[in-house]
């Protein structure tokens, strides 16, 4: 098989695909991110996407965007043989996955969009979880490949599925994200000691992963955990695209968002999406320097 896009997330992804037996080949748009990842795993790697796809009946993609995967895709259903499966690891819009299954369908080849939740970390440990979207017979072969990578894994629906439910995990983390800054700026503002509060309410009703996770490193103003706010600002954005096709209101979105491009206004565009805090720190110290 191939594995395309082998960055942060693609390139642990596929050598756990490695680690487990398959026959990988890899293929990146920067050759040079392509050649350490073959070194690393002992595994061939092409410069051209075509020599790449020549000869394999599946391929798995973990790259940017709507435009990458479409250019990709449609490189490969010029090249790959009917019967073939096509799994899409990018995080894009939903209607993408559905011209992309459809496009696949029309050469008789299989197609799955099926984004990862769990961050580099758990492309790194094996332990992302996917939600797929795709027919019953493709998700079933995609299974046996997420196996090498994943802890949990379900099919939502059909094509467009598994991006939709990706959405409403990407909604649910940043405000999740953003209710923890907001309380350990809070702690801060009212001269508790943090340490103390969130031993505290961590172990009630409002704990959670991020809580559990990331308020020490909010505290110490360390934001460099695998997960960049361009990244959040790109599936935010494509959330909010999506609520404005199937009616939904996302207003915390939205102004989470916006709290967003404040943070790369700060320069803050490769920190982590815990950097929320840093905004409201910021504004803390302005507020202080005017007073």
């Amino acid at each position: 098989m191939l594995f395309a896009g082998l960055g942060a997330m693609g390139g642990p992804m596929a050598g756990h695909l490695i680690t487990a037996g398959h026959t990988v080949v890899g293929y990146n748009r920067s050759f040079g991110r392509a050649q350490t990842w073959s070194e690393k795993y002992a595994a061939p790697v092409f410069e051209a996407f075509e020599d790449a796809v020549l000869g394999v009946d599946v391929l798995a993609l973990c790259v940017g965007n709507d435009d990458d995967v479409r250019n990709l895709v449609l490189r490969a259903l010029e090249i790959m043989p009917a019967g073939s499966l096509i799994i899409d690891h990018t995080t894009t819009s939903a209607h993408l996955a559905r011209e992309m299954a459809s496009a696949a369908a029309g050469k008789g080849i299989d197609f799955v969009d099926a984004p990862v939740s769990g961050g580099q970390t758990g492309a790194e440990n094996g332990q992302l979880s996917v939600m797929a979207g795709g027919t019953e017979a493709a998700y079933a072969r995609a299974s046996e490949v997420f196996k090498s990578y994943a802890r949990a894994m379900i099919r939502i629906g059909d094509a467009g599925a598994g991006q939709t439910a990706k959405m409403a995990n990407q909604i649910a983390l940043a405000g999740t994200v953003a209710a923890v800054a907001e309380a350990l700026h809070f702690t801060k503002s009212a001269g508790l000691d943090d340490g103390l509060v969130f031993e505290a309410i961590s172990k009630g009703a409002a704990g959670s992963w991020q809580m559990e996770n990331r308020w020490k490193t909010m505290s110490a103003g360390e934001y460099d955990f695998g997960f960049a706010v361009e990244w959040i600002r790109k599936d935010l954005g494509i959330a909010l695209d999506e609520s404005r096709r199937n009616g939904a209101n996302l207003p915390m979105t939205a102004l989470i968002d916006q709290f967003y491009s404040e943070v790369t206004a700060m320069g803050g565009r490769r920190w982590d999406t815990s950097s929320l805090h840093s905004r409201l720190e910021d504004l803390r110290r302005r507020q202080m320097v005017r007073t």
